[in-house]
């Protein structure tokens, strides 16, 4: 054997392993292939049923969203029934707040009527005059007739001061009202906060 046939022969073995390794290359690339098409196929599967859900969840959530903004606004609308409520309220409170008012005028001026009229001239009070008037009035619903005018009474109607039996009262009251009022007695304050 010549040195040329050598070479040819160590060619042709080189070559032969050559094409084995290539034949075992190919066959697990092969088979690799065919598992990157089960993976595709698999995932295209999996995307088609996700496709779907979500398609199903987005009808779903639609139909809640819609049920929810028809729920929020029915609830605006009764809550913008409920405004004359608040609103009575507060003016429930503003009524109470001026009757404290006007019950410390009243008793201050009582207070003063008090400790001046002591000094002043006793003119009649209203307690007297409505004493009076209940007083015509049940003698002319007692025996009067109703055609016959009404004359007044000879016996002498006492006057009635209503400062006479307070005067012995008056520490106490004078007590009553050294003491600082409260100023939230009967005061309701609303306000609407804005979102």
């Amino acid at each position: 054997m010549t040195i040329g046939q050598i070479a040819l022969v160590i060619v042709a073995i080189a070559f032969a392993v050559l094409v084995v390794f290539l034949c075992m290359s190919l066959s697990k690339l092969s088979g690799l292939l065919d598992q990157a098409k089960d993976t595709v196929t698999r995932v295209n599967a999996t995307l088609d049923i996700v496709t779907k859900d979500v398609d199903n969840l987005s009808i779903e959530v639609e139909g809640l969203l819609n049920k929810t903004n028809h729920l929020v606004d029915d609830l605006n609308g009764k809550l913008g029934k409920t405004d004359p409520l608040f609103q009575a309220i507060g003016d429930v409170g503003t009524s109470v707040s001026e009757l404290n008012d006007s019950t410390k005028k009243m008793t201050s001026n009582l207070v003063s009527g008090v400790g001046g009229g002591l000094n002043r001239k006793k003119k009649p009070s209203t307690l007297g005059r409505f004493a009076r008037a209940a007083h015509s009035l049940s003698k002319k619903g007692r025996g009067a007739s109703p055609n016959k005018e009404t004359e007044p009474s000879s016996s002498p109607l006492k006057e009635v001061d209503s400062t006479d039996h307070l005067v012995e009262h008056r520490s106490s009251l004078a007590e009553f009202t050294d003491q600082l009022p409260s100023t939230t007695a009967g005061e309701i304050n609303l306000t609407k906060e804005n979102d």
